[in-house]
């Protein structure tokens, strides 16, 4: 509760940079912040292009690859530019940390906050081509899972910015595992492919990207992993969320007072 309550209480200064934090990234170039949504927007084009009409796939149920794939990709993009950004905030905001008066617990939402504006632009693209196909989306889904997305990144993001302050060579660390995730979660491939290994689809099932990616696509797709099997897997994520916002929450605070000093 004391994070929310300081978050809160700086909500406007977390705003405000976090817009900042956004500008400032393409500031150096002729189209600016432009480039932060053409970037991956042509990212997810080429996929689609070649899964769908080189490789000739389909989505699950004989639907339209793109319809499929979109809204898997679009998250996994928010998922991994989120953390990775959040990830390096107080590194990237180190002139901020050495302010004795300035609430360090922010600076990793702050990257966050600027990471969204990119964000929001992949899940409405990703709906609106869904739509046009004629797939209509789940609205309460999509609002449940930005929700949950965020709670996930902000629990994950709560260690690892930790981590990657004491020990810079965590990021290049973290970068590696992110691909190693995106690989093991069901974004260019269905978890039918998984229906002879039981034990593998549970697991696959239990990680919180693979049912943030899921849950995100179930809403246009008429499914819903929210409530599969009496919610079990909503319950593992909301109890991995809790508890990792808690470990990373304790690390977080048990360290900052020494951030300063390693940067």
């Amino acid at each position: 509760m004391g994070f929310i309550k300081m978050l809160w209480k700086n909500k406007k200064i977390a705003w405000k940079l976090g817009k900042s934090d956004f500008k400032n990234r393409f500031a150096s170039t002729s189209l600016g912040s432009i480039w932060g949504f053409l970037q991956p927007f042509v990212f997810m084009l080429m996929y689609v292009i070649v899964f769908q009409f080189i490789f000739g796939m389909e989505g699950d149920n004989g639907s339209p690859y793109v319809v499929w794939f979109l809204p898997g990709m679009a998250i996994w993009q928010v998922i991994n530019d989120s953390i990775m950004s959040s990830s390096m905030s107080i590194r990237n905001y180190s002139y901020l940390v050495k302010k004795v008066v300035f609430p360090i617990d922010i600076i990793p939402i702050i990257s966050l906050i600027g990471s969204s504006f990119v964000s929001i632009f992949l899940l409405l693209v990703a709906t609106v081509v869904c739509t046009i196909f004629g797939y209509t989306p789940n609205i309460l889904i999509i609002l449940y899972v930005v929700v949950a997305l965020y709670a996930f990144i902000i629990a994950f993001t709560r260690f690892t910015s930790a981590l990657t302050t004491l020990v810079p060579d965590f990021s290049n660390l973290l970068t590696i595992l992110m691909q190693l995730f995106f690989w093991a979660t069901p974004i260019v491939w269905s978890l039918t492919r998984l229906a002879g290994h039981q034990t593998i689809l549970g697991v696959i099932q239990c990680m919180p990207f693979a049912y943030l990616v899921t849950a995100f696509r179930e809403a246009f797709m008429g499914g819903n992993i929210i409530t599969a099997n009496y919610g079990m897997y909503t319950i593992i994520f909301w109890v991995i969320t809790i508890v990792m916002f808690i470990w990373g929450n304790h690390v977080f605070k048990k360290n900052k007072k020494d951030f300063a000093d390693v940067l």
